[in-house]
């Protein structure tokens, strides 16, 4: 019924291990999850979280605000692509929130080096983007990302950045902050945004929706996610998690390695 398209689960935040947090997520209706990775150094385990299960898909890329570890290459990343279990490359991107963009050419290099492995690899890109949207949209369109598509995770940016991504071809997935009262401009990108774009996600363990903000997140709640933007589009919350489960599938491909 439901997919959590962008997750973290492989972190040590859930040091009980997935077969609790599987056991959650059937009794949510949530069927699959698609864990992101953040660095090399943890990829193996990401990717062994998806080899042992069957409804949990892997990433490979590095985080635009990770600075210490081994920096990709292009070849470094296709050739992780291939893994049967990776569906996309990232998550990759900017992010100025905690730096000077003067000071950041690092992350643009990395940014690019993401989105040419992905092309080269035909995978989609899972991206990141904060305090950055300029940036972000034009070195998409410089590298030419609109040729992989991908999609615009854990979206909080203007009615304007939408419909720049929507016009390269990516798909939007809105996490638990369209829950928060405060997201009342995000709510009206949510409610206007084509529905066959539309995907949703929980970034756990961060950033859980209401009924449980502060909380450690987790996939089971990318239901309460659902339900927030059924009601902002007058739908029911099983039509949008059919809507967007298919949309998950079709842009990742995953019906081929599932």
């Amino acid at each position: 019924m439901f997919i959590d398209s962008h997750c973290h689960i492989d972190f040590p935040d859930f040091s009980e291990g997935a077969a609790p947090l599987l056991q959650r997520m059937q009794t949510a209706r949530v069927t699959h999850a698609l864990c992101v990775s953040v660095n090399l150094e943890n990829c193996p385990r990401v990717l062994a979280l998806a080899e042992a299960h069957d409804n949990v898909y892997a990433s490979v890329g590095v985080h635009p605000d990770h600075d210490e570890g081994r920096e990709p290459d292009v070849a470094e990343l296709v050739q992780l692509a291939r893994h049967p279990r990776v569906v996309a490359i990232g998550e990759t991107g900017l992010d100025y929130y905690r730096m000077q963009r003067e000071s950041v050419d690092w992350q643009r290099a990395r940014f690019r080096t993401h989105i040419r492995a992905a092309r080269e690899a035909g995978k989609p890109l899972i991206i990141h983007t904060r305090n950055a949207a300029e940036d972000t949209l034009a070195i998409m369109a410089e590298e030419g990302a609109g040729e992989c598509g991908g999609v615009m995770h854990c979206f909080t940016e203007s009615q304007a950045v939408a419909d720049a991504a929507l016009a390269m071809g990516f798909h939007l997935s809105f996490s638990g902050i369209v829950t928060f009262k405060s997201a009342k401009d995000l709510k009206e990108v949510a409610r206007n945004a084509p529905l066959e774009r539309l995907l949703i996600e929980t970034d756990s363990p961060y950033l859980a929706p209401v009924p449980h903000r502060g909380k450690r997140n987790e996939p089971a709640y990318v239901a309460d996610v659902a339900a927030e933007i059924a009601a902002l589009r007058g739908m029911t919350p099983e039509a949008v998690g059919q809507a967007t489960s298919r949309n998950f599938h079709r842009l990742f491909r995953t019906e081929a390695v599932r």
